[in-house]
């Protein structure tokens, strides 16, 4: 049963920066057989180069990080605040460590396109990888960001084109 509908990326209704920044989102790569996902609240989304496009940021250290190197899809599933403690366990655990395709209230779904999502989203941006680019300390303008990273490692920024955007049908 398809508890989803597609919409149109610039008929989301929600406010994308409570979304990102404040409500979280689980970034998502891999396939049915391997895949691991890991919560953040970087990134955005967008119109660059005729595209509905979503913006993540991963750090080289993470473990979904090579999944999102590795595939040609991720995506990004926001979840109502009832998920706020697994969304906590996924972004402190590494799945490096634990076995994040078998988190219990989790329930994946696997996309025409062979990537994963989940049933107990709200909303889920599919993203076929078009860009990605490493952050620069030499490129910080504001100097203060460097700050933000003690021992260097800075995130890899991901721009994907949103292929299928998908709401949950109440």
């Amino acid at each position: 049963m398809n508890t989803f509908k597609t919409i149109n990326p610039k008929n989301i209704q929600e406010n994308t920066f409570q979304l990102m920044a404040t409500d979280w989102m689980l970034i998502t790569a891999g396939n049915s057989k391997s895949y691991n996902t890991m919560t953040a609240s970087w990134g955005g989304l967008g119109h660059l180069w005729n595209k509905h496009i979503a913006i993540c940021f991963i750090r080289p250290q993470r473990y979904t990080y090579e999944f999102v190197e590795k595939n040609e899809f991720f995506t990004l599933s926001f979840f109502h605040d009832k998920h706020r403690e697994i969304l906590n366990y996924l972004g402190k655990e590494s799945g490096r460590n634990v076995n994040k395709m078998k988190v219990e209230g989790l329930t994946p779904i696997i996309s025409e396109n062979n990537s994963i999502y989940f049933e107990e989203a709200k909303l889920v941006l599919e993203c076929k990888k078009l860009y990605f680019d490493d952050l620069e300390s030499s490129h910080f303008i504001d100097k203060n960001l460097d700050k933000l990273y003690p021992t260097k490692d800075y995130h890899r920024m991901y721009f994907g084109e949103i292929v299928n955007c998908l709401q949950k049908v109440c």
